[in-house]
């Protein structure tokens, strides 16, 4: 555990060094970020209004809230991409990983993390100018703050390890960019990160507690905006270490299967 811990350490290390020496490109990667959210901040602040104050029981500022948060859980959730593992295999980068005494999928996760830790450094400044611009509402309480640390790093865990099994795909195929889309276009509506899920029908809020796409986004933030109780903060903390323990299994399994089908290509 030691020298597992020591890699981890290096590699987000050597992460944030590289990730800092593109400043300026960090800030224009952030700024471009902001642009969805403060569209959906908007359009949902204004129905607020128009519905007499809140929506759901979301008010313009909890509105406010949820998507400035949603940002920097936008920043956290961003892992490796299948359509960028599939590039890995065509251009021959995944036969030497093999080769390493690690499994590929720690060099991921632990590089990511480095480069999150730049991210959020450049997404403070803008934080605060959404929050001067809108007004945000926040029930914070330390339960809350607490769960809120561990939740972040439990989304970013969930997703990597939803994509990094969703991308394995190519080993049979070359070309499964459709189905990360499909996936995609399903998180976008049941994760939280289109609206809150306090706006969807019943039957898709129903479908959301079978999947893991709500613990990526909707949980986190409502830990932090105050709209869980102590029960919800702690049971959502549960399902998260649930997924995370499902998913690494499913990598493990199909990993073992799925290395039998790999036929190096590239240049």
């Amino acid at each position: 555990m030691r020298w597992m811990l020591s890699f981890y350490l290096h590699t987000m290390k050597n992460s944030m060094l590289v990730t800092f020496q593109y400043r300026l490109a960090m800030w224009f990667f952030v700024i471009g970020m902001m642009s969805e959210p403060v569209i959906y901040l908007v359009v949902w602040s204004t129905i607020a209004n128009a519905e007499g104050g809140s929506v759901a029981g979301y008010t313009p500022g909890t509105f406010a809230a949820y998507y400035i948060v949603w940002t920097l859980i936008r920043n956290i959730n961003l892992v490796y991409s299948a359509p960028a593992w599939e590039n890995r295999i065509r251009r021959g980068e995944l036969a030497p990983m093999l080769l390493r005494p690690l499994h590929p999928i720690h060099f991921d996760l632990a590089g990511e993390v480095g480069g999150k830790v730049v991210m959020v450094l450049f997404w403070l400044p803008m934080a605060a100018l959404l929050a001067l611009l809108f007004h945000p509402t926040f029930q914070l309480t330390p339960l809350g703050l607490v769960v809120f640390f561990f939740a972040i790093w439990g989304a970013y865990l969930v997703r990597s390890l939803t994509v990094w099994l969703l991308a394995m795909v190519a080993f049979w195929t070359t070309r499964g960019s459709a189905l990360f889309e499909l996936y995609i276009a399903v998180e976008l509506v049941l994760s939280g990160r289109l609206v809150p899920l306090a706006l969807l029908p019943a039957w898709a809020q129903q479908l959301e507690t079978f999947l893991p796409f709500q613990w990526t986004f909707a949980f986190p933030i409502n830990a932090l905006i105050g709209q869980l109780s102590a029960q919800q903060l702690l049971t959502g903390l549960g399902m998260q270490a649930l997924w995370i323990a499902l998913g690494a299994l499913a990598i493990r399994l199909v990993w073992r299967v799925g290395v039998r089908h790999f036929s190096s290509v590239g240049n």
